[in-house]
């Protein structure tokens, strides 16, 4: 089996790539296991990937959008994609070309792409909590109409469009997984709206100071790093018939508030961590955020077995164990 992963210098691509290596086999098309002898990491920059190992592990430089280098990327060999790279959504919203461009033309490219192929093969992507917006419910149910409030939403919810048809007439095999906000992320904070969500938790436990951006009450459906490269590989599981019309599944996760969150730290950094949280509201960001449901029924996903995290505790201490960086307290 062959698989390409877009976004795949991203530490979610990472940690894919580490998951199916470790797995050696993945579902075939008839969902039977087929060993995995190559997988291609794809993003705007080559990372570092291991000399020698069960799985060929290559990474390339190359724009998603650019069709005739991912043509020669995403090969008559290729079994299946996962389609991770995105710009996050306050660059998406900021930036409205090069949102369009990557996350609505570049996942249109590489559909066209697969299409071209001898068989369709399986594509597996990610959408958001983002492409829900306006007069929500506490907890949002499947089928609820999608009306985003943002640019990046509006974006993703077409993409799922795009996926579901072209699933429909038979061009790909598509899976889309709505991710949740996903915490602690590693490394540097980005430019997304919920960035501040890994911030709050990963600055105070390396001995840094973080700004919380947003009111205490605003509710966030989370996810870990984890569950979300786990339900990734469950996503591209499943077997789902041609005649599965819908294929977007909003995941599970856990809702709290910011403040259920920071006294959650408290429970596992202590005081003095949650000491260097300082609360700094910014109306931009809480505009963004605070349109976003707080909850999902995820009743079809739970039905597909997907699973959301134990407890934000869970969440932190798995940051702890995998991710944290011991620094210097400032």
């Amino acid at each position: 089996m062959r698989i390409v992963i877009t976004g795949g210098a991203g530490f979610l691509g990472r940690r894919l790539a580490d998951a199916l290596t470790a797995r050696g086999t993945m579902a075939g098309s008839d969902g039977a296991p087929v060993r995995i002898r190559e997988i291609v990491l794809v993003d705007t920059h080559a990372c570092e990937t291991p000399a020698a190992g069960p799985v060929l592990l290559t990474s390339v430089a190359a724009d998603i959008c650019d069709r005739d280098t991912m043509a020669n990327l995403i090969t008559p060999e290729t079994d299946s994609v996962f389609h991770l790279a995105a710009v996050v959504s306050a660059q998406a919203e900021s930036d409205f070309d090069l949102g369009m461009k990557v996350n609505f033309d570049g996942t249109r490219n590489l559909l066209e792409i697969c299409r071209n192929l001898a068989r369709p093969i399986k594509f597996v992507t990610t959408s958001s909590v983002a492409s829900f917006g306006g007069d929500l419910p506490p907890v949002v149910p499947d089928g609820f109409a999608q009306m985003p409030e943002n640019s990046y939403g509006t974006q993703k919810a077409m993409s799922e469009l795009l996926v579901n048809d072209y699933s429909r007439r038979g061009f790909v095999d598509g899976r889309i997984i709505r991710l949740p906000t996903i915490v602690v992320r590693p490394g540097k904070p980005n430019a997304a709206a919920s960035s501040f969500a890994s911030s709050i938790f990963r600055e105070p436990l390396q001995g840094q100071r973080a700004i919380c951006p947003v009111n205490a009450d605003m509710p966030v459906w989370l996810m870990s790093p984890r569950r979300a490269v786990e339900s990734l590989v469950q996503a591209h599981e499943l077997v789902l018939d041609q005649s599965v019309a819908n294929r977007s599944f909003s995941l599970p996760g856990i809702s709290l508030t910011v403040g259920e969150m920071v006294e959650a730290l408290k429970r596992v950094g202590g005081a003095e961590v949650v000491a260097r949280v300082d609360w700094k509201y910014d109306q931009k960001t809480s505009e963004i955020v605070s349109g976003w449901p707080g909850a999902f029924e995820a009743t079809r996903a739970l039905a597909m077995g997907f699973k959301a995290d134990d407890s934000m505790d869970a969440i932190i201490q798995a940051f702890i164990e995998d991710d944290m960086v011991p620094a210097a307290v400032t």
